[in-house]
């Protein structure tokens, strides 16, 4: 394939990698609920191929809500240090359950615990509440397996456009989109 964003994509997250910027895989996602308002918040790419870019949460967080309202998002990946930037649009599905289970088992245990505590974007009446139930999981898990919130799981954001962004001199960045067509991807080159 003469065009392939996913291996540029991952040729550029590794130079990030490689490079030392600190958590290259945070990323900006932009969601928007059934009425169209916007809102967006930083999450932590998980995995990217093909079939597109995968993050987990909490199901019942903010995200969450608007994703099952409205299946689309966008994210957006900025490696200052190197002046580049990725954007990619598109439809969003659920990650399979035996993928969340996976990657679940990976994650750290007191960020098993910390989700099992959280009910994410709910109103918290105190910190020191949260706080309190994380440290009684601590004791109520010790020694044990920290199950998997039925509520958190994963989403993939499966990619129509994706577009490169490389910063130039006096502003004249270069800009590329590639758009998912039957039978690839086109390139466009965009002004800057």
């Amino acid at each position: 394939m003469p065009h392939n964003p996913i291996a540029r994509f991952h040729r550029w997250f590794n130079a990030a990698c490689q490079a030392g910027v600190p958590q290259p895989e945070t990323m900006a996602l932009a969601t928007a609920d059934a009425g169209g308002r916007p809102s967006v918040r930083f999450v932590l790419l998980k995995s990217a191929d093909a079939r597109g870019f995968v993050f987990f949460t909490n199901g019942y967080s903010r995200k969450g809500r608007e994703l099952r309202d409205n299946p689309r998002a966008a994210l957006a990946m900025h490696w200052l240090s190197l002046g580049k930037q990725v954007r990619v649009e598109g439809p969003v599905e659920p990650v399979p359950a035996e993928d969340v289970d996976a990657y679940w088992h990976t994650r750290p245990r007191e960020s098993q615990l910390g989700a099992l505590a959280s009910q994410q974007s709910a109103e918290l009446p105190s910190r020191r509440q949260l706080v309190a139930l994380w440290k009684r999981l601590v004791r109520t898990y010790d020694g044990k397996h920290v199950p998997r919130p039925p509520a958190w799981t994963g989403f993939r954001i499966v990619p129509e456009a994706i577009e490169f962004w490389t910063q130039r001199d006096h502003r004249l960045h270069e800009r590329e989109r590639f758009t998912r067509t039957r039978t690839g991807w086109q390139r466009t080159l965009l002004q800057p």
